[in-house]
């Protein structure tokens, strides 16, 4: 087995000594999943749901069944700390959507960790609030007017959080047209509008912004 497979790529963790995260790594258990397959469910055990390679998306289910899509969990990310606390998971599905790697750490091991290590805790706060921040940015996706006010916003913080004008989207096209409350068919025009502006280029899930500010005036 790997060690610190999971561990040394997770922020949370970035508070350990050598020795602590050694300790951490007994009680980690590796996995691998075909796309597709579900690791996180209302009918699972709480656990911690650590991802090392490939990417997890969130979401819950709607009343007729209709996916919402929450986030995208890539390699470092994580899920699943609220049920360890008690908060049962009603209604969360975590699905591999490309081949992964998944690590577990059971409730009573992350429970024990976080005794030990007040700092942990902090760190585990610190990046809590940071997710409520952007389940916060999604919910503002929604009452935007248009869907190119939608589209135009998210792009821009994709290439603010990569700090680049070239980036890669990181889910398909149907969980984002999720994500901006729309379907694949109108988000796909909706590109092509942007491209027609000479406002990005696109290729595949390939990215290049032309024209940063043109961009922003289709939100402002």
């Amino acid at each position: 087995m790997q060690e610190h497979h999971c561990i040394t790529q997770v922020p949370l963790f970035s508070q350990l000594a050598p020795e602590e995260l050694a300790k951490v790594e007994q009680v980690v258990q590796h996995q691998r999943f075909q796309k597709g397959e579900l690791v996180l469910s209302p009918v699972q055990a709480p656990r911690l749901v650590i991802v090392a390679k490939g990417a997890l998306k969130i979401y819950r289910l709607s009343a007729s069944g209709k996916e919402q899509l929450l986030r995208v969990i890539e390699p470092g990310g994580y899920e699943g700390e609220a049920a360890l606390f008690g908060v049962v998971n009603e209604n969360m599905f975590g699905e591999v959507i490309k081949d992964s790697v998944v690590c577990f750490v059971k409730s009573e091991a992350f429970k024990e960790l976080l005794m030990n290590n007040p700092a942990l805790s902090l760190k585990l706060l610190e990046i809590n609030a940071q997710k409520a921040e952007q389940t916060e940015q999604q919910a503002a996706y929604l009452v935007m007017e248009s869907i190119e006010n939608r589209l135009a916003h998210y792009l821009l913080q994709l290439a603010k959080a990569t700090e680049s004008l070239n980036f890669v989207l990181p889910m398909k096209m149907k969980d984002l047209a999720n994500l901006l409350g729309t379907t694949p068919e109108t988000l796909s025009r909706k590109f092509k509008g942007l491209e027609m502006a000479q406002c990005i280029e696109r290729q595949g899930k390939k990215i290049h912004l032309l024209d940063p500010m043109a961009l922003e005036a289709h939100y402002t």
